[in-house]
């Protein structure tokens, strides 16, 4: 089930395990920030996904609703995943 697209954005780069936490979301290196886009079904799992950031050390910058027409922001995982050389 599709939800509302949230974009998360965290401070510096996310190291592989991070990543891999958000292995089904589309994650881009953007500096000085790494931002986190998903599809969030309910408030319970927009919890869970504050939780998951906290468990990782992560430090939100920015938390945001993203409009459901935005044509720039990536649905597919097509982005720079920040994995690259």
């Amino acid at each position: 089930m599709a939800g509302v697209r949230y974009e998360f954005r965290v401070s510096g780069l996310m190291s592989d395990r991070a990543r891999d936490a958000f292995s089904d979301m589309i994650v881009q290196h953007v500096p000085p920030e790494s931002i986190i886009y998903a599809d969030v079904v309910d408030e319970v799992h927009l919890r869970d996904l504050l939780a998951l950031c906290s468990a990782l050390g992560l430090e939100l910058v920015s938390l945001q609703q993203l409009p459901a027409a935005s044509g720039s922001v990536p649905r597919d995982g097509g982005g720079d995943s920040g994995r690259g050389a």
